[in-house]
Protein backbone atom coordinates (compact mmCIF):
# COMPACT_ATOMS: atom_id res chain seq x y z
CA UNK A 1 0.00 0.00 0.00
CA UNK A 2 1.81 3.37 -0.86
CA UNK A 3 -1.48 5.37 -1.05
CA UNK A 4 -5.10 4.97 -0.52
CA UNK A 5 -7.87 7.93 -0.46
CA UNK A 6 -10.97 7.76 1.26
CA UNK A 7 -13.71 10.37 2.63
CA UNK A 8 -16.76 10.86 3.90
CA UNK A 9 -20.44 10.14 2.98
CA UNK A 10 -21.55 13.31 1.58
CA UNK A 11 -17.66 13.90 -0.13
CA UNK A 12 -17.08 16.95 1.72
CA UNK A 13 -14.24 15.73 3.56
CA UNK A 14 -11.52 13.67 1.73
CA UNK A 15 -8.30 12.35 3.13
CA UNK A 16 -5.00 10.52 1.61
CA UNK A 17 -2.34 8.21 3.42
CA UNK A 18 1.44 7.32 2.41
CA UNK A 19 2.47 3.95 2.95
CA UNK A 20 0.85 1.24 5.20
CA UNK A 21 -0.81 1.86 8.31
CA UNK A 22 1.07 1.21 11.45
CA UNK A 23 -1.70 -1.36 12.90
CA UNK A 24 -5.38 -2.18 12.37
CA UNK A 25 -7.21 -3.41 14.95
CA UNK A 26 -11.26 -3.65 16.02
CA UNK A 27 -12.12 -1.35 18.88
CA UNK A 28 -15.50 -2.65 21.15
CA UNK A 29 -15.37 0.07 23.70
CA UNK A 30 -18.88 1.79 24.64
CA UNK A 31 -17.50 5.25 23.17
CA UNK A 32 -16.58 4.05 19.56
CA UNK A 33 -19.97 1.76 19.14
CA UNK A 34 -21.94 4.86 20.22
CA UNK A 35 -19.95 7.39 18.05
CA UNK A 36 -20.62 4.84 15.23
CA UNK A 37 -23.61 3.33 15.63
CA UNK A 38 -22.22 0.09 15.27
CA UNK A 39 -21.84 -2.80 17.26
CA UNK A 40 -18.16 -2.82 16.50
CA UNK A 41 -15.44 -0.27 14.84
CA UNK A 42 -12.56 -1.32 13.02
CA UNK A 43 -9.17 1.52 12.98
CA UNK A 44 -6.23 1.44 10.77
CA UNK A 45 -3.66 3.45 12.76
CA UNK A 46 -1.19 5.93 10.75
CA UNK A 47 1.43 8.36 12.15
CA UNK A 48 -0.31 12.17 11.64
CA UNK A 49 2.51 12.74 9.18
CA UNK A 50 1.35 10.07 6.60
CA UNK A 51 -2.40 11.54 6.44
CA UNK A 52 -3.30 14.36 5.19
CA UNK A 53 -7.01 16.24 4.17
CA UNK A 54 -7.58 17.06 0.80
CA UNK A 55 -10.76 18.30 1.22
CA UNK A 56 -12.41 20.14 4.08
CA UNK A 57 -11.58 19.20 7.77
CA UNK A 58 -13.39 16.60 10.27
CA UNK A 59 -15.27 18.57 12.99
CA UNK A 60 -14.42 17.48 16.25
CA UNK A 61 -15.76 15.81 19.51
CA UNK A 62 -14.01 15.36 22.74
CA UNK A 63 -15.53 12.38 23.84
CA UNK A 64 -14.12 11.84 26.85
CA UNK A 65 -10.11 13.05 28.54
CA UNK A 66 -7.48 13.85 25.75
CA UNK A 67 -10.12 11.97 23.36
CA UNK A 68 -11.11 13.91 19.86
CA UNK A 69 -13.73 11.86 17.10
CA UNK A 70 -13.32 13.33 13.77
CA UNK A 71 -17.03 13.16 11.77
CA UNK A 72 -18.44 15.22 9.17
CA UNK A 73 -20.41 18.04 10.37
CA UNK A 74 -22.67 17.90 6.61
CA UNK A 75 -23.14 14.39 6.74
CA UNK A 76 -22.02 12.98 9.81
CA UNK A 77 -19.44 10.07 8.84
CA UNK A 78 -17.17 9.13 11.22
CA UNK A 79 -13.51 9.66 10.09
CA UNK A 80 -11.09 9.83 13.26
CA UNK A 81 -10.07 8.59 16.15
CA UNK A 82 -6.96 11.28 18.22
CA UNK A 83 -6.01 10.26 21.88
CA UNK A 84 -3.03 11.66 23.96
CA UNK A 85 -1.99 8.34 24.63
CA UNK A 86 -0.84 7.89 20.66
CA UNK A 87 0.08 11.37 19.97
CA UNK A 88 1.95 11.25 16.52
CA UNK A 89 -0.80 9.05 15.67
CA UNK A 90 -4.53 9.54 13.99
CA UNK A 91 -6.71 6.60 13.79
CA UNK A 92 -8.97 6.51 10.69
CA UNK A 93 -12.00 3.95 10.32
CA UNK A 94 -11.58 1.86 7.92
CA UNK A 95 -15.28 1.89 6.05
CA UNK A 96 -14.39 5.75 5.28
CA UNK A 97 -11.65 4.50 2.87
CA UNK A 98 -12.65 4.19 -0.73
CA UNK A 99 -11.27 0.67 -0.53
CA UNK A 100 -11.54 -0.75 2.48
CA UNK A 101 -10.17 -4.31 1.71
CA UNK A 102 -6.72 -4.22 2.74
CA UNK A 103 -7.00 -3.09 6.03
CA UNK A 104 -8.56 -6.18 7.47
CA UNK A 105 -8.63 -5.73 11.55
CA UNK A 106 -5.22 -7.93 12.81
CA UNK A 107 -6.52 -7.81 17.03
CA UNK A 108 -9.12 -6.29 18.97
CA UNK A 109 -8.75 -3.44 21.46
CA UNK A 110 -11.30 -3.35 24.93
CA UNK A 111 -12.18 -6.75 23.86
CA UNK A 112 -13.90 -6.61 27.45
CA UNK A 113 -16.42 -4.79 26.25
CA UNK A 114 -17.03 -6.89 23.35
CA UNK A 115 -21.06 -7.45 22.54
CA UNK A 116 -21.37 -11.29 23.94
CA UNK A 117 -23.21 -11.74 20.62
CA UNK A 118 -20.06 -10.77 18.32
CA UNK A 119 -17.91 -13.24 17.10
CA UNK A 120 -14.83 -12.53 15.52
CA UNK A 121 -12.05 -14.70 15.01
CA UNK A 122 -9.17 -12.12 15.03
CA UNK A 123 -6.97 -12.42 18.61
CA UNK A 124 -7.09 -9.42 21.03
CA UNK A 125 -4.04 -7.23 21.12
CA UNK A 126 -1.98 -7.09 23.91
CA UNK A 127 -1.91 -3.76 25.93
Amino acid sequence: MDMADGGCLCGAIRFATDGAPKWTSYCHCTSCRRHTGAPVSAYAGFERLNVRFTKGEPARFTSSSGVQRGFCAICGSTITYEGERWPTEIHLHVGAFDDPAPYSPKGHAFADERLAWLHLATPPLPD
